[in-house]
This record gives structure tokens, C-alpha cells and sequence, in this order.
């Protein structure tokens, strides 16, 4: 904050503006931001190698392995997400601290169940009550992660799974007549071909991702939304810096930032859609080589 912001009834226009927007909320709403972005970078990759190992799991010639990956997409896919968010997350955390009850407190004699009330040993609470700030945040953040990995992970099974079918025969036969063995089939020539078939789906999930990270605030982190209602709300004359509703102004910034994202992310899919057609036999692939000709 700047010195001038010492007084807040002293100052007026344009410096009353610069001391509000400076104010230690809002750099947490700044850094809200960062925590959203985090969350994406994070979480993509995660979502992915879910959706590769349900994908995998699906197409496996073992049927139990091939019942859980099908179990997987269709039960995640079939509970609405913020029925999901909802429940995991609290039978996720519940699950840690049980097993770490378990371990830490086997003289425990008293019921961990009480009722709708769920009662550890102290040593087993994750993170500990006397734990910072920090660590209960990074915490909170880590469970959102898996959340979001599961969740979009088994849209992504589904989406690559349909791209691993979608490659022709004929390439996999051509492999095996080179003399590849079926790992090496795999790893050479299925993995690099899916991905032209799979990028749109793939797209698809990312933008309902960013779309979907409103929900952070059923995991306990306060996100953007939170901090755009929070502070736009009416504000009385006893805080430092009173102002009317303008919920209206903050969302509209939020407005602009998912828009602002969906679209660097559209131009940056569109060119990643490009580079990956070149050389397939398929209608963008034509189009390439015809424009390249």
C-alpha cells in the first residue's frame, strides 16, 4: 500500500482508487488468479494420465483390468460433478486421516464414528491443527488437484480410448508385418497417430475445465468468485474504503479473464491442430499438403 493510503478519508478520486486496489484482499484476489492458473497447468497433466491409464485400462485383453477401466469412466462420468466434488473430497480426507488413526493411535478407545461426526486422535488429524497457514492451504489445493484429475480424467479415458480406436487397421498391420512387437506397435505407431483424433475431445475438456474452476470454493479454496463477491458487495461507511455494489464491475473482470483465456487457448489448440495434421491421412491433413503445394 502506498504511504498516502495511511489516511483513506483524506484522499478522493483517482489515489482513493489506487489505495482500494491495493489493499491486502485484493492481492489475495490477485493471487486467487494465480492459484486458478496453477490449478489448470497442474491439473491437465494429471487429467491426462488418468485418461491414458483408464484409456489403457479399457482396451486391456484382461477382464478385470478391463471391468475397473470401464467402471471407472462410466461411474465418474455418470455422478454430476458437484455431487462428486462434493463427496470425495470429504470421504478422500476422511479415508487419510482413518488410515493414519489407524497407524498412529491403535490404543484409540473411543468410536471414530459419533454419529455424522467423524472423531480422530490428534496425531492423525492431516494437516496437523497446529500446522500454518500455508500448509493447510497447499493441502486443500492438493485434494482439488486429484479432484479435477479423477473427474476429467474420465472424460479423457473416454476421448482417447474412441481416438485409440479410431486409428486405421492398416497402420497396426503394416507395424506388425515390419515385425514390431505389439509394445512397440503401441509406443511407435498407435500412441503418435491417436492424437489427431483425439485433440478435439481433448480441447473440448480443457475449455469445460477452465469452466469448471468456479467449483474450487466447494474444496475450501477461496477463488476468484469468492473474492469477486466478496469484495464487490456493499461496503458501509465503518470500512476504510466504503463503496456501493459493484459485484457487477468484478464479475464483468471475470468475465473478460475466462473469455481472455478460452481464446489464447483456442489460438493455441488451433495451432497445436495444425502441427499434429501434417502428414496424416486425413481431411486436415489434405488441406495441409494442398495449401503447402
Amino acid at each position: 500500500m502506498f504511504e498516502f493510503c495511511a489516511d483513506p478519508k483524506t484522499i478522493e478520486g483517482l489515489s482513493w482508487l489506487s489505495c482500494y486496489l491495493t489493499t491486502p484482499k485484493h492481492m489475495e484476489f490477485y493471487f486467487s488468479f494465480l492459484t486458478v492458473m496453477a490449478l489448470l497447468l497442474v491439473t491437465a497433466p494429471a487429467a491426462l494420465a488418468f485418461g491414458f491409464g483408464g484409456a489403457m485400462a479399457a482396451r486391456s485383453h484382461i477382464a478385470p483390468i478391463r471391468w475397473l477401466g470401464k467402471i471407472y469412466t462410466a461411474m465418474v462420468r455418470g455422478v454430476p460433478d458437484i455431487v462428486f466434488f462434493l463427496f470425495f473430497v470429504i470421504a478422500l480426507d476422511q479415508g487419510i486421516e482413518w488410515l493414519m488413526h489407524q497407524v498412529r493411535c491403535p490404543d484409540w478407545s473411543e468410536p471414530i464414528r459419533q454419529g455424522l461426526e467423524f472423531r480422530v486422535c490428534p496425531a492423525a488429524k492431516v494437516p496437523p491443527n497446529n500446522a500454518s497457514l500455508f500448509v493447510h492451504q497447499s493441502y486443500a489445493f492438493l485434494l482439488a488437484v486429484l479432484t479435477f484429475a479423477i473427474v476429467f480424467g474420465a472424460f479423457a479415458a473416454n476421448v482417447l480410448k474412441g481416438a485409440m480406436d479410431a486409428v486405421p487397421r492398416a497402420q497396426i498391420e503394416t507395424a506388425e508385418a515390419y515385425g514390431l512387437s505389439p509394445r512397440q506397435t503401441f509406443r511407435r505407431i498407435l500412441v503418435p497417430q491417436m492424437w489427431t483424433y483425439a485433440l478435439p475431445g481433448l480441447s473440448n475438456l480443457w475449455l469445460i475445465l477452465i469452466k469448471a474452476t468456479p467449483l474450487l470454493f466447494l474444496l475450501g479454496i477461496q477463488d476468484i468468485v469468492y473474492w469477486a463477491r466478496e469484495l464487490g458487495g456493499s461496503k458501509s461507511a465503518r470500512f476504510d474504503y466504503p463503496h456501493g455494489d459493484w459485484r457487477l464491475y468484478y464479475f464483468l473482470g471475470l468475465l473478460v479473464f475466462y473469455l481472455a483465456l478460452t481464446r489464447v487457448s483456442e489460438i493455441g489448440l488451433g495451432r497445436l491442430t495444425r502441427r499434429l495434421s501434417h502428414g496424416q491421412a486425413t481431411r486436415a491433413g489434405e488441406t495441409l499438403r494442398k495449401d503447402a503445394a
